[in-house]
């Protein structure tokens, strides 16, 4: 057997929010269930270190592969990833288990899907933890033509929102592509280098440059784990995951008529010391919008904090459930 199935749960399927969900649950079906959403380019086995401590503590956990990812579906139009949907599968989640309220989780993208959770469906929000990503709150103008003004035309986001050409790159070889992703950071965060037309984060460039014999970053999966990640994005492709970028825009526009703050509900937000994309201080902001709030910081963890330091994840997060959830 590989990863997936020792490390995981058995899978479980619903069809949801009109598309099929996958997803894994451990715990006993009792307390206010913790919902875990994943990011960019991941997979509900991205928490399979919290899935287990969160359930040998006697935590509800639940897990899905988001739309477009792993065992779930993947509909074929951009806006079918917006954020009315990506936050609407989570409530038919809670619906389909029988649940009023969940404290939701969520980590890189999965941590805009949650921190808006509470302004698009509040009534199913018991609270909320952010993981990396912060609560944005929204902009003056659209973000898209902001990262196109700041970082160039090819940093990911900016180069994500043109057709085809992505999901091409990313997935000729997902093992490539997964195996560059997937690693600790070198040392201290830094930029990465720009592209020949001045951008930065400019992945396309950096995955034709890239040598794996020389780079100085730490493999952070093991084969097997790295093979979980490949095969779902070599049999699942990457038009959904991407799709999500692409609706940026869309989401802004819609987001005029939400509430600009979280106010009624307890809010954990988790920074990780290395992380480039999202450093620490892209949360300093986060105590004006919001009126309970915590914030810790993992130290020595670059991006993918729950898979880099699970056990001060987990530390923390159940830490902070038993004072604020008690069981």
């Amino acid at each position: 057997m590989g990863a997936l199935e020792t490390m995981m749960p058995p899978p479980k399927r619903a069809r949801l929010n009109g598309v099929e969900i996958g997803y894994y649950e451990a715990g006993p079906r009792e307390g206010v269930p913790i919902v875990l959403s994943h990011g960019f380019p991941e997979l509900a086995f991205s928490w399979r270190h919290q899935i287990k401590a969160l359930g040998d503590a006697g935590r509800w956990v639940i897990a899905p592969d988001q739309r477009g990812y792993g065992l779930s579906g993947k509909p074929g139009k951009v806006p079918d990833y917006d954020i009315d949907h990506l936050t609407g599968d989570m409530a038919a989640l809670l619906d389909h288990l029988g649940v009023e309220k969940a404290v939701f989780c969520g980590h890189d993208w999965g941590g805009l899907v949650v921190w808006q959770m509470p302004l698009i469906h509040p009534g199913r929000v018991a609270g909320v933890i952010g993981l990396n990503t912060p609560f944005m709150p929204r902009g003056p103008s659209d973000p898209i033509a902001g990262m196109r003004a700041r970082f160039g035309p090819d940093m990911y986001i900016v180069w994500f929102q043109n057709p085809d050409e992505p999901e091409a790159v990313l997935g000729a070889d997902t093992t490539w592509t997964m195996d560059f992703f997937m690693r600790k950071p070198a040392a201290a965060p830094a930029d990465p280098p720009p592209s020949a037309s001045g951008s930065t984060f400019a992945f396309r460039d950096l995955l034709k440059m890239w040598d794996p014999s020389s780079d100085a970053r730490e493999r952070l999966l093991s084969p097997d784990e790295l093979a979980v990640f490949a095969d779902a994005f070599r049999d699942g492709g990457f038009f959904g995951p991407v799709s999500w970028y692409r609706n940026f825009t869309r989401n802004w526009e819609r987001s005029a008529t939400l509430p600009g703050r979280i106010d009624g509900i307890p809010c954990l937000m988790i920074t990780a010391e290395l992380d480039a994309v999202l450093p620490p201080s892209a949360a300093e902001h986060m105590p004006a919008f919001i009126g309970d709030l915590e914030t810790k910081l993992v130290k020595g963890s670059g991006h993918w904090t729950q898979q880099e330091k699970p056990d001060e994840v987990n530390r923390l997060m159940l830490d902070w459930l038993d004072r604020r959830f008690p069981k």
